[in-house]
């Protein structure tokens, strides 16, 4: 058998002897393949500092690095069901219990309100973790529920996505969201109470093709990939080969279909700004 099979047996360290834990501890750039320290990437808000790559993160993460300080959670009692008792490899339910016990949410989306910048706004953030990020009917009202709190309380709505799209395991209900959701915003764009659509990477499917992009201001991060159908689907039906970067940020913004590209780093001042000339500065 050779030294390097899988199937050799570990031996435990002699009893006083020192050993070094270094899994976990770096990360691989996919942009440049660069090594990274972990806890460095982390200082750098999981941006990597050689060639700008942003990293996922997670929904809290975001929150924090959005807002001044705490935030009040909404619906966090809402739980989805299994509206057409759905099983694929796994039964929904326990996809759905098993999400639970690892993302420590509820469900695909945090509504909650706080103050960025000084000013008061309401704020839903995808979680990416959470069966992609899917909207299923309690992501869809935990959204609508922040968009009707905002209309109610005249502050401004920020939503951040980050999504695979509509949740395949709801069927229709999931795709009812899309309708539901657009005309809640249509409401809040007739009272000119200002919505932010922050889209990172992944924003695909029905959550691009409903509110992420429907903001008065569409910002995206550097390299986000945004788009209805991906970009193999859309090659193998028209059969052409597509431009570089198709469905990448900076191609959406040369091509008019976002409003700024804007690094993790800055975001939090651009969103203020952008509320000052939204809603006037702050007394």
């Amino acid at each position: 058998m050779p030294w390097f099979s899988r199937d050799k047996p570990r031996v435990a360290p002699e009893p006083g002897e020192k050993t070094v834990r270094t899994e976990g501890l770096w990360e691989k750039c996919p942009g440049c393949s660069q090594i990274l320290w972990r806890k460095a990437l982390e200082e750098n808000l999981d941006v990597c500092p050689k060639c700008g790559y942003h990293f996922k993160i997670d929904a809290v993460k975001r929150l924090k690095l959005l807002l001044d300080g705490e935030w009040q959670e909404h619906d966090r009692d809402l739980r989805s069901t299994d509206p057409l008792s759905f099983h694929d490899a796994v039964p929904y339910r326990q996809r759905l219990a098993v999400m639970r016990q690892k993302t420590k949410l509820p469900d695909a989306v945090i509504s909650a309100t706080g103050s960025l910048g000084g000013r008061k706004i309401n704020i839903c953030v995808l979680e990416l973790k959470f069966i992609g990020g899917s909207m299923g009917a309690v992501v869809g009202e935990k959204i609508t529920r922040a968009i009707e709190r905002s209309l109610a309380e005249r502050t401004p709505l920020v939503i951040v996505s980050a999504s695979g799209g509509a949740r395949m395991q709801e069927g229709a209900v999931s795709l009812m969201q899309m309708a539901k959701i657009s005309a809640a915003l249509m409401r809040l764009d007739e009272a000119r109470v200002p919505f932010i659509s922050v889209l990172t990477d992944p924003t695909t499917g029905g959550v691009t093709a409903s509110f992420a992009m429907l903001g008065d201001l569409n910002i995206a991060e550097p390299g986000a990939l945004i788009g209805f159908a991906g970009p193999r689907v859309i090659e193998q039906t028209i059969r052409q080969k597509l431009p570089e970067g198709f469905q990448r940020a900076e191609f959406l913004l040369a091509h008019g279909f976002l409003d700024a590209v804007v690094r993790r780093h800055d975001l939090k001042s651009f969103l203020a700004r952008a509320l000052d000339f939204l809603c006037g500065p702050l007394a």
